[in-house]
């Protein structure tokens, strides 16, 4: 389910103290970001707190730099310089290019969130997400997010690949206790382990609410780099009072079928 932010304009400004050098610059550059149809220096002021020669320098940086521009009303943007480089760098992305489409059509056909994400030591990272096309109600995660390994769907499954004895999972969960996101989040390492042998066996890992309550999802590995490794998953998450987790279960193989020689070993 998606948050919402209040506007910046509303927030307490920020103190001129931390705004200085490279640092205002970057902070006049973000707010950019929050206004697409553009803002006033005199907005921009409010912002920081900061008078309005401290912040007209750094949009005279940025727009040097092709960073920021000011339209016909003389209100502020993005430029298109920065705009090109985000979307070039985005776009150039192999997995984001090869697995994009997979994840629209599995957005589409089941109606819910498909995410791609890839292990990153004891974190899962989304590298890329398609809401559906339809629902109001969606999902808050994002590209570029982070979720313990051990409390989703994608983490476990790329986990139990790499950690196939229980001796493997008690050195990875180490002495310090695992987060509990809730009430069904396995905690330690026999659970895990337990999960993991699941997985093995059926290809596939379910995260039963384990880190969201009211949420659930399934996830099937990704072959983009190694016919034998995994680079990464893609899971199809819902919420529970519209798509139980016994209904994504049953979609697996419809899941697999969407994913074509992306969704398992070739």
């Amino acid at each position: 389910m998606e948050g919402t932010r209040t506007g910046a304009a509303e927030e307490a400004p920020v103190e001129e103290a931390k705004l200085v050098g490279s640092d205002r610059v970057l902070a006049v550059l973000k707010e950019l970001a929050r206004h697409p149809g553009g803002i006033g220096l005199e907005e921009l002021t409010k912002v920081f707190g900061s008078p309005k020669p401290t912040v007209h320098r750094g949009l005279v940086a940025l727009r040097r730099a092709g960073l920021a521009d000011q339209d016909t009303r003389g209100r502020y943007v993005l430029g298109d310089e920065f705009l090109r480089m985000a979307f070039a760098h985005h776009e150039e992305r192999p997995e984001h290019v090869r697995i994009r489409p997979a994840l629209e059509a599995l957005a589409t056909r089941y109606g819910e969130t498909a995410h791609y994400a890839v292990l990153d030591d004891r974190e899962v990272v989304y590298r890329a997400k398609t809401d559906p096309p339809r629902g109001a109600v969606r999902l808050t995660s994002t590209v570029g997010g982070r979720n313990p390994a051990h409390t989703t769907a994608v983490g476990k499954l790329l986990l139990a690949s790499r950690l196939t004895t229980l001796d493997a999972v008690g050195q990875w969960v180490g002495g310090a206790e695992l987060e509990r996101r809730t009430p069904n989040t396995r905690c330690t390492a026999a659970r895990l382990h337990e999960d993991f042998e699941v997985i093995r066996e059926r290809g596939f890992a379910v995260d039963d609410q384990e880190n969201e309550v009211g949420v659930n999802c399934v996830a099937v590995p990704v072959y983009l780099t190694s016919p034998t490794v995994a680079s990464g998953a893609v899971s199809v998450s819902g919420l529970t009072y519209r798509t139980p987790v016994g209904v994504l279960v049953a979609a697996v193989g419809g899941i697999v079928e969407e994913l074509g020689a992306l969704g398992r070993p070739r």
